[in-house]
């Protein structure tokens, strides 16, 4: 019966050092299971991954992509997976679980396919920065790279 005592006592103890050590509790979020995108408005620089319309390939790192018919980003990727492809080759974007837009680089998952979906070969790439351009930076873009 001591042990048992003792045992609760040291436990109590414990829990009570361990609130001091990681302060004050979270400012209270979304609720469980309902992502803080459903609760907060999204962001203008943000888009959904299923509104991209077209693309152009610049070069070996560069790509444009337009979104909603109206807005167009350039995309940089870290290395030269774009290489041999064209603007014909379609591109996958596979979405990341809970998270259907992209507001960042990291937030895109894409691979072009060299040859067609069917039988193509799927490259991944890496997204090193993303970048809204500005009506007046599209309309300075030659006319083969507009998306």
């Amino acid at each position: 019966m001591k042990f048992a005592l003792t045992a609760m006592v040291g436990a109590a103890g414990a829990l009570c050092a361990c609130t001091d050590y990681y302060g004050q509790p979270p400012p209270p979020g979304p609720p469980p299971g309902v992502p803080a995108a459903a609760v907060a408005p999204m962001s203008r620089s943000c888009f959904h991954t299923h509104d991209i319309g077209n693309h152009q390939i610049a070069d070996d790192h560069t790509m444009f992509i337009r979104v909603l018919n109206r807005d167009v980003y350039a995309l940089e990727m870290a290395g030269s997976c774009l290489a041999g492809v064209t603007s014909t080759d379609p591109i996958i974007i596979r979405e990341p679980p809970g998270r259907p837009y992209a507001c960042s680089a990291i937030d895109l998952d894409i691979s072009v396919s060299r040859g067609g979906l069917e039988h193509g070969i799927a490259t991944p790439c890496i997204v090193r920065s993303m970048r809204q351009l500005t009506p007046a930076e599209v309309a300075a873009l030659p006319p083969k790279l507009r998306p």
